[in-house]
């Protein structure tokens, strides 16, 4: 059996995005782009850490990183990632609401799940079989499972960014201790990589 990870990219005040999520502002008024640029356009110099995030067999994720609604379901959302999202791989939507399977094209197929974090991992152990499960994210959702014990290895991807929000969904908030310790760290001028794993 794999493992439990979870790769999140924050500000150095930790926040993975804005209270304010929209359609128009996915990320709300945390600036994305500064954020990610790690990944858009410095990917050459992070090649092995943006390929780790898409490598599992199965991902979690929270409602908030896969659609800007709350509430009942808009079905003709499909996602942020047009009709080939990356992940190639089952993918499990923390919800409060029911949904059927969305297949994707590439591999991907999102499954809602409304039984809380521990039947949405058992479900992607199961898919993913011998290989890892990722915490995709938000910040919630990686806190979630960070409270509950549930990561084996955390890696967090600092942008050189403070962000000055008081509200939105900031990574370690609700958590009240962790068993990982860090054991890697690596430095570039857009973003400091940073892994912990479970003692």
């Amino acid at each position: 059996m794999g493992i439990v990870t979870a790769d999140i990219t924050t500000t150095v005040d930790g926040f993975g995005a804005a209270a304010d999520q929209s359609f128009e502002h996915p990320f709300g008024s945390l600036d994305h782009l500064r954020l990610h640029a790690w990944q858009i356009d410095h990917r050459d110099d992070n090649p092995d850490e943006a390929a780790g995030i898409l490598r599992a067999g199965a991902f979690i994720m929270g409602r908030n990183m896969f659609s800007p609604g709350r509430g009942e379901w808009d079905l003709a959302w499909r996602g942020w990632w047009g009709e080939e999202p990356p992940y190639r791989a089952p993918v499990f939507v923390l919800t409060h609401h029911e949904r059927e399977p969305l297949e994707m094209a590439g591999g991907t197929t999102f499954h809602f799940v409304t039984g809380g974090i521990e039947d949405a991992l058992d479900r992607a152990r199961e898919a993913a079989g011998d290989a890892n499960v990722a915490i995709a994210g938000g910040a919630s959702t990686v806190n979630a499972y960070l409270a509950a014990g549930l990561i084996d290895e955390l890696r967090w991807h600092v942008a050189p960014l403070v962000s000055g929000l008081t509200e939105g969904s900031r990574l370690f908030e609700g958590v009240p201790s962790s068993d990982l310790v860090p054991v890697a760290s690596r430095t570039t001028p857009y973003v400091t990589h940073l892994t912990y794993r479970r003692t």
